[in-house]
């Protein structure tokens, strides 16, 4: 859990792997290594059941080589671990571990 993080400062201290997860897809789908993302948005969802596990998403825009898309990023609050999600609901795109 956060503890007595504020919800502001969780978001922004998992923004950067969420850019680096959703760049990441970005750069390998279209084979683009020049794309970048910056958020558009980022929210803190509550757990699903009681002592659940909270999580952060954030909606990533990527952009290069003449494209542009979203990308989801969702992070487990106090893990190691971020997932990216295409925009549609497609399965999972991409895993990659915080270190």
């Amino acid at each position: 859990m956060t503890g007595c993080q504020s919800p502001t400062r969780t978001l922004a201290d998992g923004q950067g792997v969420a850019v680096q997860v959703a760049v990441g897809v970005g750069q390998f789908e279209p084979a683009c290594p020049s794309a970048g993302g910056i958020v558009l948005s980022q929210y803190l969802l509550q757990p699903a059941l009681y002592g659940g596990l909270e999580r952060a998403e954030y909606t990533i825009g990527v952009a290069g080589c003449s494209k542009r898309t979203d990308h989801f990023s969702v992070c487990q609050i106090g893990s190691v671990a971020c997932f990216a999600a295409a925009p549609r609901g497609d399965a999972i795109s991409r895993f990659q571990s915080r270190g």
